[in-house]
């Protein structure tokens, strides 16, 4: 891109974001920036040395880019977001070309089978941690931005008015305190304790972020990884739809989140802290898949290694026909369909409070 062309490009959004006037027309956000695991990976764990990785087909079957690896049939929560919002999505950013003057709207941080503790998921090969992912944000904010936007006040006003938003935390179950056998953390912690080791892990990467210049940041509960088929066709339980006990661990970090997040928005200056409460309505979803608009919501779509608990057999493309009515995607993630639900009560609804999306950028 020519220096002249980039320099229009910036100019552009300054004279939208920090003029008084909102032209509905426009972006409502300067950016969207994407932290989190494989349920918002747009790309970064394909070039890592991993065995979690989602770029090749039947990934990406229904997506206009195809597998670019992304875990799931198409679009995922932040791509959603990003639509609503009116920006392009946020590209991965270990698969972006530099220079970075045409990814101003944001970027994606967000690894596969990585958690909120530098261990979680190790066990498949390199990912990028919660930490890891901030690091990579802080050389974004003080080495590349200032390149494009010049002062620290814009870039300052810039980053306040831009989208945060994770999803984390599933894989410091699913990969590391529900595996014994491999990892040694629920030897050493109870349920309750660890999940406040994992408050106390993620208050500090948010008070990292913050320093950094974010102050609008979203945050998904982690879902009833209990009513995955990976869990329900490999453990006993109840002959319920899900695995309770391993929902009722999960339960403790969901139920410390909303605290964390009022804290940190109380001591934080000018910050605002959402919590979107996806556990709930993943579960009624499972439950009642029918009130919305779903028909199977316990076998995965595409088809699996050992009897649909695993991840999509490469490059096979024999799939359910109607990926739009099913919860599931593979043994772990859910379809296009229910990313959709989720972004858009986000959006629009208390799905995400005590502001949803909509609501937020107005502030």
């Amino acid at each position: 891109m020519k220096k002249s062309s980039v320099n229009s490009t910036i100019s552009f959004i300054f004279l939208h974001f920090l003029s008084p006037v909102m032209i509905h027309s426009l972006p409502l956000a300067p950016a969207l920036y994407v932290f989190g695991d494989s349920l918002l990976d747009s790309g970064n764990n394909n070039v890592l040395p991993t065995l979690a990785k989602a770029d090749y087909l039947p990934y990406g079957v229904d997506f206009a880019e195809g597998a670019t690896g992304r875990f799931t049939n198409g679009r995922t929560v932040a791509d959603y977001i990003a639509e609503f919002l009116g920006l392009p999505y946020s590209p991965p950013y270990m698969s972006i070309e530099r220079p970075l003057a045409s990814q101003l709207t944001g970027l994606n941080y967000a690894s596969a089978s990585c958690g909120i503790l530098p261990e979680s998921g190790s066990v498949f090969g390199k990912c990028l941690n919660l930490n890891d992912q901030i690091d990579l944000f802080e050389i974004t904010v003080k080495s590349e931005l200032p390149n494009y936007i010049k002062g620290s006040n814009e870039l300052s006003e810039y980053l306040s008015k831009s989208i945060f938003i994770f999803s984390i935390g599933s894989n410091d179950y699913i990969n590391n305190y529900l595996e014994p056998d491999i990892y040694s953390t629920s030897k050493y912690y109870p349920p309750q304790p660890f999940a406040q080791l994992l408050m106390d892990t993620l208050a500090q990467g948010f008070q990292r972020l913050y320093s950094l210049g974010a102050r609008k940041v979203v945050i998904f509960e982690i879902g009833p990884i209990g009513c995955i088929p990976a869990f329900t066709r490999t453990q006993k339980h109840s002959g319920q739809s899900c695995v309770h006990e391993t929902n009722q661990i999960v339960s403790f970090f969901n139920q410390r989140l909303p605290a964390l997040l009022s804290n940190l928005t109380s001591t934080l200056q000018g910050s605002t802290f959402v919590l979107g409460e996806a556990n709930l309505l993943a579960y009624d979803a499972i439950r009642n898949p029918s009130k919305y608009g779903l028909a199977d919501s316990s076998s995965p779509c595409c088809t699996t290694w050992e009897n649909g608990t695993s991840g999509c057999i490469p490059f096979l493309l024999t799939r359910c026909p109607d990926a739009y009515k099913y919860f599931f995607w593979d043994a772990f993630h859910f379809t296009e369909a229910v990313s959709s639900i989720i972004a858009a009560r986000c959006f629009n609804t208390s799905t995400c409070s005590p502001f949803n999306i909509k609501e937020l950028v107005q502030l």
